[in-house]
């Protein structure tokens, strides 16, 4: 997602924006996802709604990859590191800090009756906010959930030198040789799932596959598997671009989107009522590197590819938003779930409603940061 130079590419432009938006829908979908057996109906309507939006995440990671790999010759490792790496830790700082106080503010003081079901304001004191405002150092928190993501894109970012010598002279045999081993490892969330109904207990407790351990964490597939398979498709599909017509495409790609969807969102249902409270098991329906939104990722992926849309200015501009309107709409989510928890308005309504609000707030402030060189750094 985080790219420093402004590539006018109009369909990357594009998936910028529909990435964004998905992942602001993603963020407005959980309050009601969080009521579980306490509002059926709104359980009910976040899964569907959430479901339907997990490929946001892969789609900047594949984005990434078509603007960076291969990286340009003569860039050294080194210089690399620097000026990917360091441009991300800035806005981590930064967004760490102020995301924090800004829930801080919202539950203590414009909202101390909120009835978002994800938290507890009592947990909103003094001292549990001086915590989170270091403890980032260590991992993020509730308050900077969005945030995972830099600290994953940072790996993605120390392995891409080193994958990008290797593309640069793989043949595209080899290349799909890996990727169908990738693949393999979209399904090892739902084999851990499996193996103890079959019998399986485990090495001494410890539940992992395939040499994981409690003293090894690292098992046959560990070195292939996450998000490292949607760099190395994003750069397939650059290099190799289908040459599908519409038609074909819609014939593979929409039953393709429809199954991955069918998995994602009933598999939540039906996980949900087979292992209530189980939240690890819930995850899996939604893992980014899962198979089902793999499924859901591929097409749109493709699809917007071959729109080929041409560069745009107020596409190109409303794409330079995208990284700050990521990095400080959470907060924002809080407050629009509240704006609009009344029963007048039909829960899709209100998820529609709350979506388009944050993202226009967070637009707003990100758009403001960016007419200053002071706060620029941390949105752009």
């Amino acid at each position: 997602m985080k790219v420093s130079e402004r590539e006018n590419i109009g369909w990357i432009d594009m998936l910028r924006v529909v990435a964004c938006i998905l992942v602001v829908f993603a963020h407005c979908c959980d309050p009601f996802v969080a009521h579980f057996d306490a509002n059926r109906e709104m359980f009910l309507t976040g899964v569907f709604c959430g479901s339907l939006v997990r490929p946001c995440v892969p789609l900047f990671a594949m984005m990434t990859a078509v603007l960076l790999l291969p990286i340009k010759p003569g860039t050294t490792v080194n210089r690399f590191y620097s000026k990917r790496i360091g441009r991300i830790i800035k806005p981590l700082v930064f967004w760490s800090i102020a995301l924090p106080l800004m829930a801080f503010f919202y539950f203590t003081v414009v909202s101390p009756d909120t009835a978002n079901p994800q938290l507890s304001v009592s947990d909103y004191t003094q001292s549990t906010l001086f915590g989170r405002l270091y403890t980032f150092i260590f991992n993020f928190n509730f308050d900077t959930t969005p945030l995972w993501y830099l600290y994953m894109l940072i790996g993605l970012y120390i392995i891409m030198p080193i994958i990008s010598s290797w593309l640069t002279q793989a043949s595209r045999k080899e290349i799909k040789t890996v990727l169908y081993i990738w693949g393999m490892t979209l399904v090892l969330p739902y084999i851990k799932m499996v193996a103890p109904t079959l019998g399986y207990t485990g090495n001494y407790g410890h539940m992992g596959l395939f040499g994981e351990c409690d003293w090894n964490v690292y098992g046959s597939f560990y070195y292939i598997s996450g998000f490292i398979g949607y760099l190395i498709l994003a750069y397939y599909l650059k290099e190799y671009p289908l040459d599908w017509s519409w038609k074909k495409m819609a014939a593979i790609c929409l039953p393709m989107f429809i199954a991955g969807y069918a998995v994602t969102s009933v598999g939540y249902v039906v996980t949900n009522e087979y292992f209530p409270g189980n939240y690890a098991y819930l995850e899996i329906l939604w893992y980014f590197t899962g198979i089902n939104v793999f499924m859901m990722t591929f097409p749109v992926f493709v699809a917007i590819q071959k729109l080929d849309t041409a560069p745009r200015k107020w596409l190109s501009k409303a794409a330079g938003l995208t990284f700050g309107v990521y990095l400080c709409h959470f907060t924002f989510t809080f407050l629009s779930y509240d704006l609009y928890d009344t029963p007048e308005l039909p829960y899709i309504v209100r998820i529609l409603l709350a979506a388009a609000t944050t993202a226009t707030i967070s637009a707003l402030l990100v758009w403001v940061m960016s007419k200053f060189r002071l706060t620029r750094i941390f949105v752009s």
